[in-house]
């Protein structure tokens, strides 16, 4: 188990302030009606960088500025690439982003819109880590990781103290689940305020490593392949040192969805609640719209990541749908 504390959080939540946007948390009149108790979406949508990765990211850039360290590298599937930017520009530091050719073309250009040095390289998150890792090793940058990192997990979990002061009595939270660094520090804070509160990961079917990992009681390897959840692709690292057993410890459940679902999380978002969100983040609603979330009591909250997502591939959807 990590070495985590609330009180590690809270520090993270002093750090960013003033940095990052305190997100609304809002009633779902439409989803509440489906479930049959209240239902609050969180959104991280409203984030500078349009997803909660801003917290994180400026967590450990914060502490590296502190440090003296003025250049920092990262592997992305394009949410956290554009965090670190975002943040690394707004302290005067140098960024680097390696992402693999998977990633949409809108997120690369907005990172590279920040002034970070954007570099693809092969076809998988890994192969991207690959050379990150390569760029500290032989020009002295500073690795960021995207999700299995104390600082960063740490400012993920200011998502869960704010929903906790906001809502005392939620009784679930659904969470996006990828390399864990959301769910677990989501989890970790809320289950620390109240340990009653049911934790549920959401993740797609096609290439869902942490979920195979669960399943096989350690760190696996999956292929990563394209899906309309492409922030929740990626792997967690055979190696992986804090998510995996944070996930595996506070996860009262994971569901699968397949693409279609996922599809209609989106255009629900839209027509119904009037909010462009990415596939990954619209997880939390399609898993509700299936009936897959097992809600006996509310209020559930439904953490909505990000915002990101292609226009003209949401076009698309809706006009599809």
């Amino acid at each position: 188990m990590s070495s985590l504390t609330l009180a590690d959080v809270y520090a993270a939540r002093r750090r960013i302030e003033g940095r990052v946007t305190r997100t609304p948390l809002i009633e779902s009149a439409a989803l509440s009606r489906i479930a049959g108790t209240s239902v609050y979406l969180k959104l991280e949508t409203m984030q500078p960088t349009g997803s909660f990765k801003l917290r994180g990211a400026t967590n450990a850039l914060v502490g590296l500025a502190e440090r003296g360290h003025g250049r920092v590298v990262t592997a992305s599937t394009g949410n956290h690439g554009r965090a670190v930017a975002h943040a690394a520009r707004a302290l005067g530091m140098q960024a680097v982003v390696c992402m693999s050719a998977l990633v949409p073309r809108n997120k690369v250009e907005a990172i590279d819109a920040l002034g970070a040095r954007v570099v693809i390289v092969g076809n998988s998150q890994d192969d991207a880590q690959v050379e990150a890792l390569r760029l500290v090793r032989e020009e002295g940058f500073v690795f960021v990781p995207p999700f299995d990192d104390m600082d960063v997990i740490a400012g993920q979990a200011t998502i869960g103290v704010e929903i906790m002061e906001s809502l005392p009595d939620t009784a679930a939270i659904v969470v996006p689940l990828s390399g864990g660094g959301l769910f677990s520090g989501v989890a970790f804070a809320a289950k620390r305020i109240r340990d009653d509160i049911a934790m549920i990961g959401v993740t797609m079917e096609r290439g869902a490593t942490m979920h195979a990992s669960l399943a096989a009681g350690r760190p696996v390897l999956v292929d990563e392949v394209e899906t309309l959840a492409d922030s929740l692709g990626g792997g967690i690292g055979l190696d992986n040192r804090h998510t995996f057993a944070l996930t595996q410890s506070l996860a009262d459940n994971v569901v699968l969805l397949d693409e279609a679902s996922i599809a209609r999380g989106i255009v629900f978002a839209y027509r119904e609640e009037r909010l462009v969100m990415e596939g990954a983040a619209a997880v939390g609603i399609a898993a509700m719209l299936d009936g897959r979330i097992d809600v006996k009591r509310g209020p559930v909250v439904l953490v909505i990541s990000g915002a990101n997502i292609d226009m003209n591939l949401h076009r698309r959807l809706i006009q599809e749908a």
